[in-house]
């Protein structure tokens, strides 16, 4: 099938963000859908997915990964169909999560994708409770947290699709389980939908008094994906011997320069571990997350939320709110329409 007849649309970075990114920062590409060579998969994009960590591929230094450079297709994970395939592991219709990329059709290597069942969990879900997010909980809770029956553990951004399984895990522990979050409404989603034991809003007044009443044990382990003032208020209740899993500092992704570190002599003498981790590093740990988890998104015993923005168009935007702390729940653009 000749796909040249058929435009791409594709989001390249036009320059380098200053604070907060938008729709000014990217330019909308249109060309002709390319053929595959052979090993090669087209896909039409279904699903794509917006993850605080895209703040940092925008910035002109590396971090833990290669920046992207002016001029260039933005990266971010997505679900789509084949519509052409030189790899005979793949046919057309088939569907696929792995091709990278905020545009409406990916060409990808096929040993990169991995093949889904179009018929059973919701496609979007592989992107999120099932994707990179749910496996970063599952890495941060069973390997660094480690939650016991009775102990303490603080989830922030706990209505957040990394946060939300990871506080459900704790819970399948017997660990009491308290979460901070933006708002009434994300705090009763974290105790009512999500079965936390508390919330607390990191709003509030006085942070640091209302986590106190919530954890009157103190903190046994902490997963981070905020810091600012939301770790402070935390770091002072924690107890000795306590585990810290650090995940992301979504507060101070925007910022040009990075605020002066907390004084972290506490460390020392509460014995305190705090390991930073980044999911990619054990990529085995995706298909062992997701043969455990399928189940429990079945029966609906993993609570999960998606906040979809509608049209490709709409990916700068959707960028800006997550790191704005403005989705609630896994953040997603779709693309294009469910396969039939």
């Amino acid at each position: 099938m000749n796909q040249n007849a058929v435009i791409r649309r594709s989001w390249v970075l036009k320059h380098r963000p200053s604070g907060a990114p938008s729709a000014e920062d990217f330019a909308l590409r249109d060309d002709a859908v390319p053929e595959p060579a052979p090993g090669e998969v087209v896909t039409r994009t279904i699903w794509l997915s917006i993850d605080p960590y895209m703040r940092g591929r925008l910035r002109e230094q590396q971090t833990y990964a290669v920046a992207i450079q002016i001029g260039e297709v933005m990266t971010g994970e997505t679900v789509g169909e084949v519509i052409a395939s030189a790899d005979p592991g793949f046919a057309p219709g088939d569907v696929v999560v792995g091709a990278r990329g905020w545009q409406t059709h990916c060409l990808t290597p096929g040993e990169r994708l991995v093949k889904l069942d179009r018929h059973g969990t919701p496609l979007s879900a592989y992107l999120g409770v099932l994707g990179m997010p749910g496996a970063t909980a599952y890495r941060g809770i069973s390997e660094i947290c480690q939650p016991k029956a009775g102990e303490t553990v603080v989830i922030s951004a706990a209505s957040g699709a990394v946060g939300s399984v990871a506080g459900q895990l704790a819970k399948r522990a017997g660990a009491r389980v308290v979460g901070i979050a933006g708002g009434a409404e994300k705090c009763l989603f974290v105790q009512e939908t999500l079965g936390f034991d508390d919330c607390v809003d990191h709003r509030s007044m006085d942070l640091r008094r209302e986590l106190e009443a919530c954890c009157p044990n103190g903190i046994d382990a902490y997963f981070e994906n905020v810091g600012g003032a939301v770790q402070a208020a935390v770091f002072d209740l924690l107890n000795p011997f306590a585990r810290v899993a650090m995940c992301g500092m979504v507060s101070q992704y925007n910022e040009a320069a990075f605020p002066a570190g907390p004084n972290l002599g506490f460390v020392v003498g509460k014995r305190v571990l705090i390991q930073g981790f980044i999911v990619s590093d054990k990529p085995e740990k995706l298909a062992e997350w997701r043969a455990l988890a399928a189940p429990w998104v079945t029966d609906g015993s993993l609570a999960y939320r998606e906040d979809v923005h509608d049209g490709l168009e709409e990916a700068p935007q959707a960028l800006a709110g997550v790191l704005g702390g403005r989705n609630f729940g896994k953040l997603l653009v779709r693309v294009g329409d469910d396969p039939r």
